[in-house]
């Protein structure tokens, strides 16, 4: 099983690292893993012109698209800032996920091909908001955006978002030991995840 980690915090040695590192290691020993932190690619981060032109990848990139196109499992993990991703994540989404490599728009509907199925993704979120404000005031906004509109629509499948927060006035240090046992038992059920990949990927109409 091979398995992408992209550290999607833009500093290093803060909580989202923390998790990644016992997501890392409870994977265990049968998972070939490559782990990128984001904050130390070089790239544009800005898609230029949308798709009206190719903006050719930097090296970095070239390095990204091969190891997302290379796992079968994708795990980011980030802090949740105004509703979403940090800058330089969102870059990244917008600079690699591109038709032709995640999708393909159909010319005569408005459906579309998923090109990264067959793959399963987690993404490890950590939060100020409490989880149920988040889910009942705002409406889940980063959960449904992440499983619908970024790794549903280029076709991972299954998909699971672990929210941990509040971070804040002490949080994060009262919750931690709950948050390793929660980031840990995630990362060990990966290989039952897979299983569902493949049958979920077999059965699966193109669109």
């Amino acid at each position: 099983m091979r398995v992408l980690i992209l550290d999607g915090h833009p500093d290093d040695g803060r909580l989202v690292s923390h998790l990644l590192d016992h997501y890392q290691a409870a994977l265990g020993d049968d998972a070939d893993i490559e782990r990128i932190a984001v904050r130390d690619l070089a790239f544009e981060p800005n898609l230029r012109r949308g798709y009206k032109e190719v903006q050719p990848w930097e090296p970095d990139l070239e390095r990204v698209s091969a190891a997302i196109a290379a796992c079968d499992h994708l795990v980011v993990g980030f802090p949740m800032w105004w509703g979403g991703e940090p800058a330089q994540l969102k870059g990244l989404i917008d600079r690699v996920l591109l038709p032709g490599f995640a999708f393909r728009y159909h010319r005569d509907n408005p459906f579309w091909d998923r090109l990264l199925a067959g793959r399963s993704a987690d993404a490890i979120i950590t939060t100020d908001t409490p989880s149920w404000y988040l889910r009942w005031v705002y409406g889940n906004p980063v959960v449904r955006r992440w499983r619908g509109q970024i790794f549903g629509f280029c076709g991972f499948k299954p998909v699971r978002i672990l929210k941990l927060g509040p971070t804040r006035q002490g949080g994060a240090e009262k919750q931690l030991p709950a948050w390793r046992s929660k980031v840990e038992r995630l990362a060990a059920s990966t290989t039952s995840l897979r299983r569902a990949a493949k049958v979920d990927h077999a059965g699966d109409p193109v669109v």
